[in-house]
């Protein structure tokens, strides 16, 4: 019994290679380019300072009034005052992260990322995910890895429901910087995307037995911290500590859903979020908004 269902596209699987539409894409958007301290400086200032260009993406909310810094003392800083771009921070006596002050049960959550250069021997975790509280909790993860020098990003991704996972799957992205990471979660089917590209999906096949999480609401995370006892190779290598504080930046931050407050959701029962149609109108949307 198939208890996974992915959408891997065929782009994915030719290693290293950079699929034609996803360089239009990366073209299109800000370079965010700069491996040195003195760079990720002078890269956070364009970062504030470039508007989004493409008019059909969804007016991007604020980091001021959507999420808290809710851990990491000073490591994790909103940059701009409008709110737009926010950066998490990791040295070797901690990381930082963040959380929506929202909880959503069905939703689709996009940003912009600029994750720590390829070039950094740093071996962390960079995690976004959808997780409800208690033990038997509902959780969607993309784990973003770090690697050996000049190596691949490494995407690490796992669905728990009611509190079991064992669902992990890797893949090693064409990816190099920026991109947008695209999570849209329905009651048919919750799937992942990059730049448009839809890499993970999974589907409700509570038919077959496969639980699916539907029921809990969950809020979105981000953390950057430090985890080179497992990340690569078991954890032979190890992190360049000179070279730290390592960064990672998030931007244009939008979510659009189901609202879930005072033990409801907000959302109608035949609201398009409990079907498998929003899905694909929300990734039509997307590739659009990025070719």
């Amino acid at each position: 019994m198939v208890l996974i269902q992915d959408e891997l596209t065929a782009q994915v699987n030719h290693r290293g290679t950079e699929p034609a539409a996803a360089k239009r894409r990366l073209n299109n958007q800000a370079n965010f380019a700069g491996d040195t301290a003195g760079s990720r400086n002078r890269e956070t200032e364009k970062m504030i300072a470039t508007n989004d260009r493409r008019e059909s993406q969804p007016a991007a909310g604020s980091f001021h009034k959507d999420v808290q810094i809710h851990w990491g003392d000073s490591r994790g800083k909103i940059r701009d005052r409008d709110g737009k771009v926010l950066s998490l921070s990791l040295d070797k006596s901690s990381g930082s992260g963040f959380q929506s002050n929202q909880e959503f049960l069905y939703g689709k959550v996009e940003v912009q990322m600029k994750l720590v250069p390829r070039n950094m021997l740093v071996f962390y975790d960079d995690f976004v995910y959808l997780k409800s509280p208690g033990t038997t909790w509902d959780e969607i993860d993309f784990e973003f890895l770090g690697n050996i020098s000049g190596h691949p990003y490494t995407l690490h991704t796992n669905v728990y429901t009611q509190g079991s996972g064992d669902k992990e799957q890797q893949f090693h992205l064409w990816l190099t910087q920026p991109l947008i990471f695209t999570l849209i979660a329905s009651h048919g089917i919750h799937k992942g995307l990059f730049d448009g590209i839809p890499i993970r999906e999974f589907k409700n096949t509570e038919s077959m037995g496969v639980p699916f999480p539907k029921n809990q609401p969950m809020r979105l995370y981000a953390s950057l911290w430090e985890a080179e006892h497992w990340a690569t190779r078991g954890g032979l290598e190890k992190t360049d500590w000179s070279k730290a504080p390592f960064s990672a930046l998030y931007r244009n931050y939008n979510v659009e859903g189901c609202v879930w407050a005072n033990g409801k959701s907000s959302c109608p029962g035949n609201s398009p979020w409990f079907t498998q149609k929003v899905v694909l109108e929300c990734q039509k949307k997307n590739e659009m908004g990025t070719e």
